[in-house]
């Protein structure tokens, strides 16, 4: 008996079929969402490249030299105007996920016990700040910061605020889904084994959004560090530059590969952050499914 032959099918049968059927694997749009990535991040490799640039081009490569890090007069570790935008900048961002998280935190769960109007209108207007643009934003809160609210005046205090009127939807965004993907299973056993309701959430409720409020906290850290609009608008002076103040700034003028030095150690900054976030995360939901089901055995 002769064994049953398929036929090959070529390769245009086979992207055919991959078209046709909205069912498989989704092999075009990760192509789509792979070549988006390169394009995206072709010019923010050669930003990097230019950092390590031996002269001052940003656009015509001499050599690789740690220059525009180390040893020249306008590098990182000698300029004191970039030195103060570093600082700057690191400041205004974990004072922004500091202030922001503790109350988009309160909000989420706020929002995810509270179902009735008030909390429906509460949720549109918080979430309005995201489809607001941004440079609006940044001017009304300029007017308002020069007229109404001229004791706080232009400066660090008023970047601050901008920047956490700016991110607090996001924690709220980020724990309500954590708390919708927990259920209130967790809660109303702790509650029926005598818990009170303040003790249920510091100890039980808490604990289980750990993951979620520290990711909440790194993403606003890195969404601040490279703001560029609320900051711009609410400085008062040079005194209040943020390092894309400073590369704005250089920009207009003569740039050196310096500025791309001062933007390559934002990036790791923010990407170091991000990924320890995301790693922290997984690490954390998994011991608490391990927990869990653990629990589950047991019972």
């Amino acid at each position: 008996m002769s064994a049953l032959v398929v036929p090959k099918r070529s390769f245009g049968g086979r992207v055919r079929d991959w078209f046709a059927n909205p069912w498989a694997e989704t092999r075009f749009l990760w192509a789509v969402g792979i070549l988006y990535v390169l394009w995206t991040l072709m010019p923010v490799g050669e930003a990097v490249l230019f950092s390590f640039n031996r002269g001052r081009s940003i656009t015509r490569w001499e050599g690789f030299s740690l220059r525009w890090y180390t040893w020249d007069a306008n590098s990182v570790l000698h300029n004191d105007s970039l030195q103060r935008a570093v600082l700057n900048t690191l400041l205004l961002a974990a004072l922004t996920a500091v202030i922001a998280v503790p109350p988009g935190v309160a909000f989420a769960l706020a929002l995810h016990h509270w179902r009735n109007r008030t909390a429906s209108t509460s949720n549109f207007l918080m979430m309005f700040s995201f489809v607001t643009p941004e440079l609006i934003l940044a001017v009304s809160l300029f007017l308002l910061m020069i007229n109404a609210f001229d004791f706080i005046g232009l400066g660090t205090s008023a970047q601050l605020i901008g920047l956490v009127v700016l991110s607090l939807a996001y924690p709220v965004v980020i724990v309500r889904a954590r708390l919708l993907s927990l259920g209130r299973s967790f809660e109303e056993a702790s509650m029926d084994l005598g818990a009170s309701p303040v003790r249920t959430l510091w100890r039980v409720t808490l604990p289980l959004l750990g993951p979620s409020i520290f990711a909440s906290a790194a993403i606003i850290f890195a969404f601040a560090l490279d703001d560029f609009v609320i900051v711009n608008q609410l400085a008062r002076d040079a005194s209040n530059a943020t390092v894309s103040i400073t590369i704005y700034g250089a920009a207009r003028t003569a740039p050196t590969p310096a500025m791309n030095a001062i933007g390559t150690l934002m990036l790791t900054t923010s990407t170091i952050v991000i990924v320890a976030a995301v790693a922290f995360y997984r690490r954390m939901a998994e011991r608490q499914e391990g927990t869990a089901e653990t629990q589950d055995l047991l019972a």
